[in-house]
This record gives C-alpha cells, structure tokens and sequence, in this order.
C-alpha cells in the first residue's frame, strides 16, 4: 500500500465531508507520513521502505477513519479537520502505550489479587506493604527509559544515524546498570527499608521475601523500557505491548501454579513477576537485535559515549527521581496509613491498586507528549508541539476523570478483584472515595512535565514537583492529617499537591517554549 492508497482508504470511511474538507485532510495526514519518511530516509532507508514504514507508524487506516469520524462530524470539519487528524494520530499512537503501562502494572496487580483472592489478608497485606518500594525503583527504571525515548526520538527527526546508534548503545549500558544497582539494593536493604515504613510485624515476613525475589527481576524490568523507549520512539508502540502481553499472560499461569498449587503465597507471586520480566526483556532485545536499521543493537558495539549518556541522563535521572519523589513523598502518606490496623493496611493496599493503574494509563500520553514534541522540536516543526501538549492534556484529563467516576461508582466491584473480607473492601472504599475525585486533576501537572521534558527541560521541573508534590505532602501529613487523624484527611492532600504542583509546571513549560523554541536557544 501506497501513500495515495493509504489516504484514500481513511478518506472512504469519512462521512459529511465536503470535497475542500477532504483535500484538509489528505494534506494533512501526507505531511505526517512525510514527516516520518524524512526521518527514515537520513537513515538510511530507501524511499519504498521508509514509506512503508511510515504507513505502518500511521495506524490501520480504516481505524484512522473511525476514529476521525467519531471524534467529529458533518459542519465541525469546517473549524477542526487538521486538529482531528493530529487528535486521531496521538490517539493511536498513545493506545498500545496506554496498554503497555497497563500491563506492566499488572504484573504488580496480579499478585495482589492472587495473594488477597487465594491466600489470605495477611498475604494481601504482606503484597501491599510492598508497593511503594516496587513504584519508587520501577519509577527510577521508567523514566530513564522516557531520558532514552526522548533522546532517541530527538535523534530520529534530526535524521541523525550516529547519535541514534551512540544513544542506543550507551543506554542500554545505563539503564542495566541501574537495573542491576536497584536489585542489589532491594536484596541488601529489604527489611530495612520495609521496618523504615512501620511495616506490621504479622506482615513483616511476607513482605521482606517478596521484595527480595520481585527484585531480581528489577534488570529486566530496566531493559524492557530501555526497548520500549527506542521503539516507541522509532514509531512502533504495538510491539511493545505484544511482548508485555506475552509474560503477562505468563505472570498470571504462574501466580495461580504458585500460590494455588504450591501454597506459596507471597513468594510465588513474587516469583512469577520475576521470570516474567525477564520474559519481556528477553523478547524485546531478541527484536531489537535483529533490526536492519538504526535502532539495531549490536553487542559489539556497546560502549559508553560520553554525550549521548549526558542527554540521556539529563533526561532520564530527573524523570526517574520525578517517579521517584512521589513514591518519597508517598512513603509518609504509607506511614499514616500503618498507623492504623491491619484491615485499614490492607484495605488501603487494594485501593492503591487503582492509582496505580490510572496513573499509568494516563502517562502513556505523557510518553507521547514527550515523544512528539522532541520529535517535531528535532524536525524543526515547532508549530505542532504546542498542538500536542494541548491534545495530551485533553486525553489525560478525560481518562483521569472518567476512570475517577467509575471508581467511585463501582469501587466495590474493583476492590473485590483483591479481597474478599468485607471489612477490608470498606476500608478500601475510605481511599477511593477521596482519589476518584483527585486523577484529572494531575494531568496539568504530568503533561506539562513531559512537554518541557521534550524539549530537554527536566531540571526545573523535578525541583517544582520536590517543592509541590514532596515537600508540600510532608507538611500536610505532619499538620492536617496530625490534627484530624482520618483516613480522608490523609489522602485529600492529593487534590491540593497536585492542583499547586500543576499551576507552577504549566507556568514553566509556557515559559520555557517561548525561551527556546520562539527564540532559537538549541538543547
């Protein structure tokens, strides 16, 4: 297929679209395409396969079709037929990533609901105690895999062959490294930093064994997304998720074999989730080492480069402590919550679960944010990136809202996928009944963050989220949450660090836009 078959059959499927309509459109969806093949051709490729891939990059175009078509119709082409077709192109591109973050959620998701559904509380609890360690160090992994994305795809629109295969060599050294200091850590310091939290005695045990046999798959963990960030970067977000999906499926078969057939409770979960992420990794880099372009890797040519290391840590260490801050700041949050019983431990576990899950169903957007801003900034296409910073706010902001709605009108269905004591399904119901309130409201904040990250503006705005988000939560636990001592005035702090936390980034990223992208300055 073609350039001129591929625009004809998303045309076809459009309806109440007058014939200078239609030509918006076609213009439009050929400057993407474009946009990719230029790409690809200082890249080496040759014009039949960089317009393929390309098209492939583009999304099954009846699905373009449908998509623009029930996002807008008859008299609203007149006013927004380019903007649909930007809205449908992040759209599809930030689909399989969505699905991406989902799955890789549930790998931590599965063992809690297998713990609480086919062991006991107290294996629920031992799980939950857990989460906070398990997002503060995925976190640190993720976002250096979004310092290689954003790099990589800056790489890509400038048709630089050399610093794309510098950059991915280089990263996949760090970001295994870090992989590797980050299991040594949760190995040496599990108990430690499990007591740190005011862990419960009865769940102490549970919960030292599975960190530490969750942590040997931390490196593999950090390899994916080192894979995940290239090839989303590259354009292929479907591949991605096709490999997650896999040990997904392989991470719950050997939960139930562990915990039903085994009897192991904590310790089985734990030990599926590790042989599934190396799974993952090991499929990723089975494809990435068979690429015929930029993006392969060759193990010959691994080596450090001191500058593509630098762009990518500029990027990826302030992302990662960005994760990784909000897991800090969550671990006073945690503290209060230990300061109840065990029910009230657990129940606030399960119900964690849907941060969780939401926060990284909406990131997928803040991944395409990143991606193409950094893409259009490379490419010199500085009108698009304000255009993609507004559509992911858009998205983000629906998918937090609506999810927060259904939560508060079905959380007892939610919680009931990971306990069964009724008890503890109500102490859960405390939590959500304050976060379905609070998830749209941090998209300013995370989609502003990733738009001047993708212009290569990371410090500034971790020092924003240390002061809002950190800083902020600390006082609120030590003052409000000291004074009435519930659970809804422990979690409304939230709403308001993510409301302040967002202003002040969305005030920087405006600045910052006219600062380097009006005026020139070059990252």
């Amino acid at each position: 297929m073609d350039r001129r078959d591929y625009t004809d059959r998303v045309l076809s499927s459009l309806r109440r679209v007058t014939e200078k309509e239609r030509e918006a459109i076609r213009s439009e969806l050929d400057g993407h395409i474009e946009d990719h093949m230029e790409a690809l051709r200082e890249l080496g490729y040759d014009e039949e396969l960089a317009e393929e891939r390309a098209i492939a990059a583009m999304g099954e175009p009846d699905e373009v079709g449908r998509e623009l078509n029930r996002q807008y119709t008859g008299w609203g082409w007149v006013l927004v037929s380019r903007a649909a077709v930007v809205l449908t192109v992040v759209l599809l591109f930030s689909l399989p990533l969505m699905m991406t973050q989902v799955l890789e959620v549930l790998f931590n998701l599965s063992d809690v609901a297998i713990a609480g559904k086919f062991a006991d509380y107290l294996a629920l609890g031992a799980v939950g105690s857990t989460t906070l360690l398990v997002s503060l160090f995925t976190g640190l992994l993720i976002g250096i895999g979004s310092g290689v994305n954003v790099v990589v795809a800056r790489g890509l629109g400038l048709g630089s062959h050399e610093d794309v295969e510098k950059t991915i060599h280089t990263s996949l050294l760090i970001c295994s490294g870090i992989g590797i200091v980050v299991c040594l850590v949760c190995l040496l310091l599990a108990k430690p930093m499990l007591l740190l939290l005011n862990t419960k005695e009865d769940l102490l045990s549970g919960a030292v064994g599975y960190l530490r046999i969750y942590a040997l798959g931390m490196p593999a963990m950090a390899v994916y997304n080192f894979g995940n960030g290239v090839l989303s970067a590259a354009g292929d977000t479907k591949r991605p998720l096709l490999y997650l999906s896999i040990a997904g499926v392989v991470n719950v078969a050997l939960n139930l074999f562990f915990v039903i057939q085994c009897h192991m409770a904590a310790l089985g979960v734990a030990i599926a989730s590790a042989i599934a992420q190396w799974l993952s990794a090991l499929l990723i880099m089975r494809h990435l080492m068979s690429q015929k372009d930029a993006c392969r890797v060759h193990l010959k040519k691994l080596c450090i480069d001191k500058a593509a290391a630098k762009r990518v840590l500029m990027i990826g260490i302030p992302s990662g402590l960005q994760n990784a801050i909000f897991a800090v700041a969550n671990l006073f949050v945690q503290i209060g919550v230990n300061s109840f019983d065990s029910v009230m431990v657990s129940g606030s576990s399960a119900a964690a679960n849907a941060d969780t899950l939401i926060f990284n169903m909406m990131s997928a957007f803040y991944t395409g944010c990143a991606t193409f801003v950094s893409r259009n900034w490379g490419a010199g296409k500085t009108d698009r990136i304000l255009k993609s910073y507004r559509i992911v706010l858009l998205y983000s902001f629906l998918v937090g809202s609506i999810c927060g709605g259904l939560l508060l009108l079905f959380g007892d269905k939610f919680l009931g996928l990971f306990a069964n004591e009724a008890d503890v399904i109500a102490a859960g119901m405390q939590r959500l009944k304050i976060m379905g309130f609070s998830f749209g409201v941090s998209a300013l904040m995370d989609a502003s963050i990733a738009a001047s990250r993708g212009i290569g503006r990371s410090i500034i705005p971790t020092i924003i989220v240390i002061m809002g988000s950190c800083v902020f939560r600390v006082i609120w636990v030590y003052t409000v949450f000291a004074y009435f001592g519930t659970i809804p005035s422990l979690f409304l702090l939230y709403i308001f660090s993510w409301a302040i936390t967002g202003i002040a980034e969305w005030a920087y990223f405006r600045h910052s836009y006219k600062k380097y992208i009006l005026h020139g300055q070059i990252w």
